[in-house]
C-alpha cells in the first residue's frame, strides 16, 4: 500500500492491530466523514475525500466521455477503474461514479478482472473528486478498505527505481530499492512477470540498449508487492540533423530519443515551436538540414545556437480535418521530454538555399510519379520540397500567380520567366501537369493585397515546412521586398452585342442570397456590374449557387424570389435589362451547400429578347423530358430523384424561344471536390472519391441530351454551369459524348481558367453546345474574378464564361 497522506481521517470506529515496519491500513471512517455517491456526484472538486458505495461494475469509453458504457456482469476486461454506486444492483449512470484505481497496490487489490470476488462489495475509498471520462468522477485513490472491517492483507512495498522518466544516456545504472526492510527484489529485462525464479537484485543495472525492467518485492509474512514497471529508452547521440531526415518523407530514427542535436535557430514560429538548421550539412542534397523542435514556452530566439535532446517524431501539422489520413507529417524533435541546451547567442544564419533558375530548380512537371518508391528531388516535387524541410530557402523576384487567400502567396522565382504563365499571370493545370513549380509563401497577414500578375523585386527568405495539404515557406510580413502591382486587369467580353445572335452566359455567384451575412451592397452591385459592363447584359444568364431569399437561415424556407429579385432591381439600377428569373426551388437541405442556404442553378433572361417557352414549372421532385419538341416541364429538372444526386445540385432544363427559335438551357451545378485528397498528400496519386459520384452526374446528363436529340435531331441543346470538373477529365468527356462540343476547348490555353485553387489556375465552369451549334458559335472566358480579391472588385470566386450564337433559322 502507498505512503498515505498526512491528513488523518477522524472519529475512528474501528482500531487494526500496527504491523512494525507496514502503513496503517485504512480504516472505517464514521458516517460524518464519508460521502454516499450521491453526495460525491455533487462535491466534484473536492480533495481528499472517502467515498462509500458498492462496487457495480467497470467502465469503458474513452477521456472525452464519447462510447461512455459500463459493465456490470464477468468476466471483465478492464482493471484500471470501477464503477461504485448507493445500491449494490444500480445501472443508472447518473447514480453511479467512476473511480480511477492508480497503477499501485491498490489497483492489484481491487481490479474486477483479477478479482472478479470483489462485485458487490461495499467499500470506503479516498481520493480526488474531479471528472473521470468526462463526468463526475473520483480519481487518484490512496486508500481503502471494504466496511465490514476486513483490511486488505498486509503486503510489501512497491518496488522503486533511483531514475525518473523513460529516456537515459547509454551507461545509466537503475538502483532499485523498496521501503519494506529485508524484502528482496526480483526483476526481468524481457518484459515478463517477475517472480522468486527471476534474476535477484543484488546491484544496479547498467542500460546500454532500450529496456523494460519489471520488479517485486517479497518478505515472508507478507503478501507480494505489485509489479513495478520501468520503461527506459536509451537517446541515441552523436547525430546531426540531416541524419534524423534522412532521405525520404520519414525520419530513419522516428519514435526515437536523441541526444545532443545541435543546430541553429532560423524561425520562431511560436512559443512552442521553432526550427533550427545544421551550421555542419552534409554533401548529401537529398537529406534536410533543418528541423522542427516542439517545447512548450522554449524561449528560444533566431541566432541562438542550441543542443536539442528530445523525441523524434513525425508529426502532422495544422490542416484539416482529415488531415492525419491525408497530409504529410514534418519531421519533429519533441524536447518537452528532454531539454534544450544554449550555446551561443546572436550567431548569423546560415546561407539560405536559393529556388530557382540560379539556384535549386524545382521540377516543374512531376509531383510524384513513383508512389513514393524512389526518392527522388530532381524529378519529382514532392520529393524536392521534403529534402528542403525546415531550411532556410531564398526565392529571388518571386511572381505572385494567384490572389493573396488565408495570409497566403502562391509564387514562382524569376518573375516567371521561366514558367508557362496564362494572360493573367498564373498557371494553368494540364491533363499531366499539377504545376510542382508553385511554391506557397505564408506571410500569416490575410489583409495583404495581391493579384495574378503582381511581383516582388528581390527575394523572400524563409522556412520550407507543411500545413493544410502543401509544402509553405514562412516568411516574415515585415520582411517581404519590393511589391510591385502589375499589369493584369479585369477584363470585357470581346463578344460584341449583335441582334440576330443569341448570348448565353454561365455566372457562378458564390452564395448570393438577399439576405445573408457577408452578401453586401457591395456584393450585389459588383454582380450586377459585371453581368452589365463586363458581360454586356446577356440574354440569358445560367446563375448557379443562388441562395433562397433568408441565405442560411435554417428553418425550412427554399424559395430565391427575393435573392433574384434583388439582383434584378440592381441590374437594372446599373443601366441594365429588367430580366426575369426562374428556377426550381430545391427541398429543404437536400441540394447540399451551405445549411439552409439552399444553393440552386436558376436563369435569369431578358425578355426583350427571349422567352420562355410555353409550358408548366417542375416541382423539386419532379423529371422534366422532352417529347414533340417541346420540355415536359419549363423549367424542370433532370431525374432529381436518382440517387447520383444525394446531397448535390440537380440540373435545370429549360426552354428559351430566340426570334422563333427554340433552345433548351441546362444550368448544372456538379458535386464538389470536398473529400478529394491533396496533389501533395501522403497518397499518391491522390484518390478523387468525389469523381465518382461526378462520373455518375455527367452519364445522366449526357443522356438526357441524347433524349432530346432521339426525339429531334436538330434540336439545340446549351449545357452551362459550374461542373467540378476540368475538360481533359471523364466527367466532361462523358457530358460530352458524341453529342455535345465544349466550346471551352476552343479557348487560348493561355485563356482558359475560370477557378484557382492553391495557385492552379483551371476550369470548372463550361458551356457545351449540340453539335449542330458549334460552329456559328462563339466563345469567351471572362477574366474578372478567379485571379483577384475582392480590394481589386471580385465579385465571385468564379470567372463567367459567355458564347454567342447564330441560330439557323434567325435571317
Amino acid at each position: 500500500m502507498l505512503k498515505r497522506k498526512k491528513k488523518k481521517l477522524t472519529n475512528i470506529s474501528i482500531i487494526f492491530a500496527i504491523v512494525i515496519s507496514l502503513i496503517l491500513p485504512m480504516q472505517t471512517a464514521s458516517a460524518a466523514d464519508v460521502l454516499t455517491v450521491s453526495e460525491a456526484i455533487n462535491a466534484q472538486g473536492q480533495k481528499d475525500q472517502t467515498v462509500e458505495g458498492f462496487i457495480v461494475g467497470t467502465v469503458k469509453g474513452t477521456a472525452s466521455g464519447t462510447n461512455l458504457s459500463y459493465q456490470y456482469e464477468g468476466p471483465f476486461t478492464a482493471n484500471t477503474n470501477l464503477a461504485i454506486a448507493d445500491s449494490p444492483n444500480e445501472t443508472d449512470k447518473n447514480k453511479i461514479i467512476p473511480v480511477q484505481l492508480p497503477n499501485t497496490a491498490l489497483r492489484a487489490d481491487l481490479n474486477l478482472k483479477d478479482h472478479p470476488e470483489n462485485l458487490g462489495k461495499k467499500i470506503q475509498i479516498r481520493g480526488d473528486l474531479e471528472a473521470y471520462f468526462a463526468v463526475p468522477g473520483h480519481k487518484n485513490a490512496d486508500e481503502f478498505i471494504f466496511v465490514d472491517g476486513t483490511p486488505p492483507e498486509p503486503q510489501a512495498e512497491e518496488v522503486k527505481s533511483s531514475v525518473e522518466g523513460q529516456v537515459v544516456s547509454k551507461g545509466t545504472q537503475i538502483t532499485l530499492s523498496t521501503a519494506t526492510p529485508d524484502a528482496a527484489i526480483y526483476f526481468t529485462l524481457d518484459g515478463t512477470n517477475p517472480t522468486t525464479e527471476s534474476t535477484r537484485y543484488t546491484a544496479p543495472i547498467t542500460i546500454n540498449e532500450d529496456v523494460t525492467i519489471k520488479a517485486i518485492a517479497i518478505k515472508d509474512g507478507l503478501k507480494d508487492s505489485g509489479i513495478a514497471t520501468f520503461k527506459y529508452q536509451v537517446a541515441l547521440s552523436g547525430l546531426r540533423i540531416h541524419d534524423i531526415q534522412g532521405a525520404g518523407h520519414h525520419s530513419p530514427v522516428a519514435n526515437k530519443t536523441v541526444e545532443g542535436v545541435e543546430g541553429i535557430v532560423t524561425k520562431v514560429v511560436d512559443a512552442n515551436n521553432f526550427y533550427m538548421q545544421d551550421l555542419q550539412p552534409d554533401a548529401d542534397s537529398k537529406t534536410s538540414e533543418g528541423v522542427l523542435v516542439y517545447k512548450k514556452g522554449h524561449g528560444q530566439a533566431v541566432g541562438n545556437v542550441i543542443s536539442v535532446n528530445g523525441l523524434v517524431k513525425e508529426w502532422v501539422l495544422e490542416g484539416y480535418s482529415d488531415k492525419l489520413t491525408t497530409d504529410l507529417a514534418v519531421t519533429e524533435i519533441n524536447a518537452d521530454t528532454g531539454n534544450i541546451t544554449l550555446k551561443a547567442e546572436g550567431q548569423e544564419l546560415p546561407e539560405a538555399n536559393v529556388i530557382g533558375m540560379f539556384g535549386l530548380q524545382q521540377p516543374t512537371q512531376v509531383i510524384d510519379n513513383d508512389n513514393f518508391t524512389e526518392f527522388d528531388p530532381t524529378e519529382d516535387g514532392i520529393d524536392f520540397y521534403e529534402s528542403l524541410e525546415g531550411m532556410l530557402v531564398e526565392i529571388n523576384n518571386p511572381a505572385v500567380i494567384a490572389p493573396q487567400k488565408y495570409g497566403e502567396l502562391v509564387v514562382v522565382p524569376d518573375r516567371g520567366e521561366y514558367s508557362r504563365l496564362n494572360s493573367a499571370g498564373g498557371l494553368n493545370i494540364t491533363a499531366l501537369d499539377y504545376n510542382p513549380e508553385r511554391i506557397t509563401v505564408d506571410i500569416d497577414d490575410s489583409s495583404f493585397v495581391a493579384k495574378s500578375g503582381d511581383y516582388f523585386v528581390g527575394s523572400i527568405t524563409g522556412v520550407v515546412s507543411y500545413g493544410f495539404s502543401n509544402f509553405r515557406v514562412l516568411a516574415d510580413r515585415d520582411e517581404l521586398p519590393t511589391f510591385v502591382e502589375g499589369t493584369t486587369e479585369r477584363e470585357t467580353t470581346n463578344l460584341h452585342e449583335k441582334q440576330k445572335e443569341l448570348t448565353i452566359a454561365s455566372f457562378n455567384v458564390e452564395n448570393f442570397s438577399a439576405n445573408v451575412k457577408g452578401t453586401s451592397d457591395e456584393k450585389v452591385g459588383r454582380i450586377a456590374d459585371s453581368i452589365v459592363h463586363n458581360l454586356k447584359s446577356p440574354d440569358i444568364v445560367g446563375l448557379v449557387e443562388m441562395q433562397d431569399g433568408n441565405g442560411n437561415t435554417n428553418n425550412g424556407y427554399t424559395d430565391a424570389k427575393e435573392s433574384a429579385d434583388r439582383l434584378i432591381a440592381e441590374i437594372a439600377a446599373q443601366g441594365g435589362p429588367t430580366y426575369v428569373y426562374t428556377d426550381v426551388a430545391p427541398e429543404n437541405n437536400e441540394d447540399g451547400g451551405e445549411p439552409g442556404g439552399n444553393i440552386r442553378v436558376g436563369f435569369i433572361y431578358n425578355p426583350d429578347r427571349v422567352s420562355l417557352a410555353e409550358g408548366t414549372k417542375g416541382a423539386a421532385n419532379q423529371a422534366v423530358a422532352y417529347k414533340d419538341g417541346k420540355l415536359t416541364l419549363n423549367p424542370g429538372r433532370i431525374d432529381p430523384t436518382n440517387p447520383a444526386f444525394a446531397s448535390s445540385r440537380k440540373p435545370l432544363a429549360a426552354q428559351f424561344m430566340f426570334k422563333g427559335e427554340s433552345v433548351i438551357v441546362v444550368a448544372n451545378h456538379f458535386n464538389s471536390k470536398g473529400g478529394d485528397q491533396p496533389l501533395f498528400g501522403k497518397n499518391q496519386p491522390p484518390i478523387l472519391k468525389s469523381e465518382v459520384q461526378r462520373l455518375k452526374i455527367a452519364s445522366i446528363v449526357n443522356g438526357f441530351v441524347k433524349d432530346v436529340k432521339k426525339e429531334d435531331k436538330d434540336a439545340k441543346v446549351v449545357l452551362l454551369g459550374d461542373f467540378n470538373d476540368f475538360e481533359f477529365t471523364k466527367t466532361l468527356q462523358t457530358v460530352k459524348g458524341n453529342e455535345l462540343t465544349n466550346m471551352i476547348e476552343e479557348v487560348p490555353f493561355r485563356e482558359r481558367f475560370t477557378y484557382s485553387y492553391q495557385g492552379n489556375a483551371q476550369v470548372l465552369d463550361h458551356i457545351l453546345v449540340s453539335n449542330n451549334m458549334a460552329k456559328k458559335t462563339k466563345v469567351d472566358i471572362v477574366h474578372i474574378n478567379s485571379q483577384f480579391m475582392e480590394e481589386h472588385g471580385r465579385a465571385s470566386d468564379h470567372d463567367p464564361v459567355l458564347i454567342q450564337v447564330k441560330l439557323d433559322k434567325v435571317k
